[in-house]
């Protein structure tokens, strides 16, 4: 069994070892009042109000046969008031997550620990999930979907076609990374029957990565990959009894291969379902409501934006979680950016309306929950300060939103809140602190926060780490936010080598007030005290809360605004502080960051001296359909926004010491990017260094001693090309 501390304060960090895939941060207890740990002895019950935990499930109870081993268990799920648990073991990676293994069933009530899919291959379960009546468990197996007796132990296909181009019940690779989907079933609320997704993947060409290692011929891998301009996938959602094993297709409108169905769920008690459709650009979002027995649709709501429509529920990337569905299972919650800000709508099932409920000038950062004992929607925000984060609330009945967190806790507030909305789990993170802060604390006592963490907050202030936020104003007129840490015993009469480090992208913000911020986890050594200024900007596109026009700006323009941005940031920044040396100047960045580093060195020469680029995508036609039609468009239309994007349209241009560097087996940004930026580089005899990392991923984290040596080449190199010190 893996260790997991209990104390409250590396609570956060542990928790995420218990993740196959993302989701919620706890697995919480059916009444709320506490969560379930994985420890030595088993799983432990975590009262929220500070109380012992004490042993739900003994490791005796993990042995398979009552003899031998436990269970090396994964995650963890409790079913039938915790009764019944289901254990994920033996786990295997698909792509990003592990979300293959093996699934055993431990009844608490009679202690008897069986194993699902007895007769399949091993580690080849995915997504199992107990019927909601408790008689059956169901998974995907090699593609297809399985119904398994929990008394009898007997087995049953539910589909019989799949195989890696036809999917049921999971996705495609390009679903999986751009869309957050990858369990692609759902037990209807009676017990008899399943919704799930469909991929008819057979007209989608394979990329083929090389291995050139791991035996004496080489060989390739093949990996399902709709470039940008080639169609998607084919993609149908139907209802399989489970008696009967037919599958009845639901009639949804529009061409299912020009068309994203991202979400699904059951309404609840119910015999309909919804889902969420988007159009190949992604403009353009219907909400439908199928019915389970005939197939018939209906559109209750319709949102179609300038540039595109989010799929996703949040910004941070935790994955999509089920519908917000009201208690009286007619009408839902939905985040829409119709005002121009990201905000709650209350949308009805019956009338087809749509009421805004937290109107104001700010941003929902994330919908947390809806509790109708308190009359509240609970949300995350900032309205303030676009690089902090805050619980706020509304009534359900929408209206002015207030703000939970207590004012001195100022910094990235994360919460996970309880079922029925009982306690929450409140997480301050703030580079102002060595580590996150963390508490359970109850809803009815909020904004009061235990002495314990207010103590906490004095005892781990940072003292040393010399970091200020600060903002620029660009010759466009652009007012750009981004942090920057000074050099440990800074002398501002001196002159010192800034290194930037960027990303830039409509994925991620590179500034946010958080406790790892300013932190260079490539560098070996500390950058303040080896007399470096480090430095971040989010351009336009980022996903701050500063409202749609700021995020939306790049569409049809990615490689083009941002990329001025930054440059222009730069161009400020230095010209506003005299102890700058910009002759001493290096930017890097990963992924996109890496194709930011790669379009600042080749279109705004000069203002950098040195880059290092990391996985960069250099042509915007080699990465995937899903994401990037959805901020360039379509190639077949829009084929002058993908050239002004791509750095190898600028290779001519490129000044500076640059290093790249990739992994030759790179599934998500191909190692062809390099090769392709490589060749537009020699061509105009630009010189440069290089790294090829053998069939590493995007990670770059796989293999022996594979971090230790890409972090001592990145030190090395910017040390030898940006010296550091005072001068």
């Amino acid at each position: 069994m893996k260790r997991i501390t209990l104390l409250m304060l590396f609570l956060q960090g542990a928790v995420l070892l218990l993740q196959a895939q993302p989701g919620p941060m706890f697995p919480w207890s059916t009444d709320g009042s506490g969560t379930y740990q994985l420890v030595n002895d088993g799983i432990a019950y975590v009262p929220c109000n500070g109380g012992a935990p004490t042993i739900k499930v003994p490791t005796s109870l993990m042995r398979p046969g009552g003899t031998g081993q436990p269970l090396d268990v994964k995650s963890f799920e409790f079913y039938q008031q915790d009764s019944r648990v289901l254990l994920f073991t033996n786990t295997r990676r698909v792509w990003r997550y592990e979300t293959k293994g093996d699934y055993w069933v431990l009844d608490l009530t009679t202690k008897k620990l069986r194993q699902l899919g007895k007769g399949r291959p091993a580690s080849s379960l995915m997504f199992a999930k107990i019927s909601p009546d408790g008689k059956n468990a169901a998974y995907v197996s090699d593609h297809n979907i399985y119904v398994e007796d929990l008394a009898t132990g007997a087995i049953k296909a539910l589909t019989t076609n799949g195989n890696r181009h036809f999917i049921n019940g999971t996705f495609d690779w390009v679903y999986e990374e751009e869309l957050d989907c990858r369990d692609g079933f759902r037990w209807s609320p009676d017990s008899k029957s399943i919704a799930y997704w469909q991929l008819d993947a057979t007209k989608t060409r394979d990329f083929l990565m090389i291995n050139n290692t791991d035996s004496i011929y080489s060989f390739t891998i093949p990996v399902e990959y709709p470039v940008a301009g080639q169609d998607p996938s084919a993609c149908r959602v139907g209802v399989v009894n489970i008696q009967t094993a037919r599958t009845n297709w639901m009639n949804v409108p529009g061409d299912a291969r020009q068309h994203y169905i991202p979400r699904m769920e059951w309404i609840p008690n119910s015999n309909e379902f919804i889902i969420q459709q988007v159009n190949r650009r992604q403009n353009e979002s219907k909400i439908m409501v199928c019915r389970a027995d005939n197939g018939a649709t209906r559109t209750v709501y319709t949102e179609k934006d300038a540039t595109w429509i989010d799929t996703k529920g949040t910004w941070d990337d935790t994955g999509i979680k089920g519908w917000d569905f009201l208690p009286d299972g007619k009408s839902f919650l939905w985040l829409s950016e119709e005002d121009g800000w990201r905000h709650v709508y209350h949308v009805s099932l019956t009338n087809n309306t749509a009421k805004l409920l937290t109107p104001g000038n700010y941003d929902v950062i994330k919908l947390l929950r809806a509790d109708v004992a308190t009359n509240s929607i609970y949300f995350l925000a900032s309205p303030e300060n676009p690089v902090q984060q805050y619980l706020y609330k509304v009534p359900l009945t929408g209206g002015p939103a207030e703000r939970l967190t207590p004012a001195a806790f100022s910094g990235t507030n994360k919460y996970e809140m309880s079922p029925y909305s009982l306690w929450t789990y409140h997480s301050l993170s703030t580079w102002k602190l060595y580590r996150p802060l963390n508490e359970f604390i109850n809803l009815k006592d909020t904004p009061v926060v235990s002495k314990k963490m207010q103590d906490g907050m004095k005892n781990f202030i940072n003292p040393t780490k010399n970091l200020e936020y600060v903002q620029v104003t660009t010759v466009d007129g652009v007012k750009i936010d981004g942090f920057m840490v000074k050099p440990t015993n800074f002398d501002p009469s001196k002159k010192y080598p800034i290194i930037f480090t960027v990303y830039g992208g409509p994925a991620a913000a590179t500034t946010l007030d958080s406790w790892y911020v300013g932190r260079d986890r490539l560098y070996k050594g500390n950058m303040a005290d080896d007399g470096y200024i480090y430095v971040s900007f989010d351009n336009r596109g980022t996903p701050l809360p500063k409202g749609r026009e700021w995020r939306k700006a790049i569409y049809q323009k990615i490689g083009a605004i941002d990329t001025r941005d930054q440059a222009m940031a730069a161009k400020a920044l230095m010209e506003k502080y005299a102890f700058i040396d910009s002759t001493r100047t290096l930017i890097w960045g990963w992924s996109g960051g890496g194709t930011m580093t790669l379009n600042l060195l080749c279109q705004y020469p000069g203002i950098f001296k040195s880059g290092v680029a990391i996985a960069p995508v250099t042509n915007l036609l080699t990465y995937d359909n899903i994401y990037q039609e959805r901020y360039t468009g379509l190639p077949q239309e829009d084929m002058d926004a993908y050239k002004k994007g791509s750095p190898v349209s600028y290779a001519e241009h490129m000044e500076g010491n640059l290093l790249m560097i990739q992994g030759t087996g790179d599934d998500n940004v191909h190692y062809q990017n390099s090769e392709m930026m490589l060749n537009a580089l020699i061509k105009y005899n630009k010189q440069f260094q290089f790294m090829a990392y053998p069939n590493r991923t995007h990670s770059i984290s796989e293999g022996e001693g594979t971090e230790e040596h890409l972090s001592t080449l990145f030190t090395n190199f910017v040390k030898s090309h940006c010296a550091p010190g005072a001068k």
